[in-house]
């Protein structure tokens, strides 16, 4: 990477209907995770952490409290020429939104001729992992790339919501791309996974270029990244594979070296938060060596009170952000992001719960998600009854996850 010029674009205007009601007001990329962050807070830190330093975010959908996000938590030092700065929807071809991911880039490829990069790392919005860019990079350089796709083994089953890449015997080239094939093939040796592709590229700059250009001029194209741009580029003998299980990330151990998870529905929202409560989680947000960069709000440290008889404050086996207090309730397996209250008698288990929200006296909430400013009145439960949710108005997730939408009263 030394002596490269490298663009980074990050893409994040996609709608998030999946995630609904957690997109209900905000696009997908600004969904809060982990207590502290936003979706695309691991995106940029990868970027970042890895010297790239030149970064656009196109947006489109919902864009506000991105926007915000963006403005508050990541301004780099221009003193350096560094950026990261929300690009709209351009319109380059017109009064329309951008109506796929390779568009979203064609409608900014004014950015590519002022910025005038050698590369473009592309990534989405919506992954939760850590990677170190720079090596991706240097493979791709060593081989003499066009493109060069990150993949990572995930089980057949899954592999239908993912492109699927099939590489040359003993090498990296790709021979074959299938975009959310019905019937995933097998990778050689290991028959039950598919070589998934990771929704993050490397691009020379030049070929990136053309290839927009004539997906544009293409009316059979969708404009998409994955189902049209990487496979013409295959066809072209252009497209390289970048095996993610390589990657060393600083400060990564045995079981989050590795970890991706794509968070396009709420049972994968649900689960990646899940994946943080574990004793030794299998992600493992305390790397300080590659940090996961956000902006901290300044509320005090979380509190615990009671000890008398069954009203005890207590958090076990859980991440618990600044701002909070468990006044006499118990927590478990679960996530609080700042400014949750967890008040006297009540239980959460296994939930995430978004800022603000507050569960009052004998409440129960398991097995669910609140978004933020969420009140569970006094002896109420939510994810008790799956049934009584879905009678009440609330989602519940084919995985049997009870999500509460924003600000929501819920009562017993």
């Amino acid at each position: 990477m030394a002596g490269k010029r490298v663009l980074g674009i990050v893409l994040a205007g996609g709608a998030g209907k999946r995630l609904a009601p957690l997109t209900a007001e905000r696009a997908k990329a600004a969904v809060p995770f982990g207590g502290l962050y936003r979706l695309v807070d691991f995106a940029l830190s990868n970027l970042v952490n890895g010297g790239i330093r030149r970064i656009c975010v196109l947006t489109q959908y919902k864009s506000h409290s991105l926007d915000r996000h963006l403005a508050t938590a990541w301004g780099l030092s221009s003193l350096l020429g560094d950026y990261v700065t929300p690009v709209p929807a351009q319109q380059l071809l017109g009064p329309r939104w951008q109506v796929g991911s390779a568009d979203a880039i064609y409608q900014s490829l004014s950015l590519l001729d002022a910025e005038r990069p050698d590369l473009v790392a592309v990534c989405g919005a919506d992954h939760v992992y850590r990677m170190d860019p720079a090596q991706m990079i240097d493979q791709h350089i060593a081989l003499g790339a066009g493109v060069t796709v990150a993949a990572i083994p995930v089980p057949r089953t899954e592999a239908t919501d993912f492109g699927v890449v099939q590489t040359a015997a003993h090498g990296h080239r790709i021979e074959v791309f299938l975009e959310k094939p019905a019937d995933p093939p097998g990778r050689p040796g290991h028959p039950d996974e598919a070589f998934a592709s990771m929704g993050i590229y490397v691009f020379d700059r030049d070929v990136l270029m053309e290839a927009l250009r004539k997906d544009a001029a293409s009316e059979d194209s969708q404009h998409s990244m994955g189902g049209d741009i990487i496979p013409r580029l295959v066809r072209e003998r252009a497209a390289y594979a970048y095996d993610f299980r390589q990657n060393e990330v600083p400060g990564a151990g045995v079981r989050d070296r590795g970890y991706w998870r794509d968070l396009a529905t709420l049972d994968s929202y649900f689960d990646a938060h899940m994946d943080l409560c574990a004793v030794h989680p299998v992600f493992n947000l305390y790397n300080d060596r590659w940090p996961i960069l956000t902006l901290v709000s300044s509320q005090p440290p979380a509190k615990f009170v009671h000890d008398d008889g069954d009203r005890v404050g207590r958090a076990i086996n859980s991440v618990v952000s600044n701002g909070v207090i468990v006044s006499g309730g118990l927590v478990r397996n679960s996530v609080l992001s700042p400014g949750a209250r967890v008040d006297s008698w009540s239980r959460v288990d296994r939930a995430v719960i978004l800022h603000n929200s507050r569960v009052r006296r004998h409440a129960v909430v398991q097995n669910a998600i609140l978004d933020k400013n969420v009140t569970v009145l006094e002896g109420a439960a939510v994810g008790v009854d799956k049934e009584h949710d879905r009678a009440r108005g609330l989602v519940v997730s084919p995985g049997g996850v009870t999500v509460v939408g924003k600000g929501q009263v819920v009562a017993p």
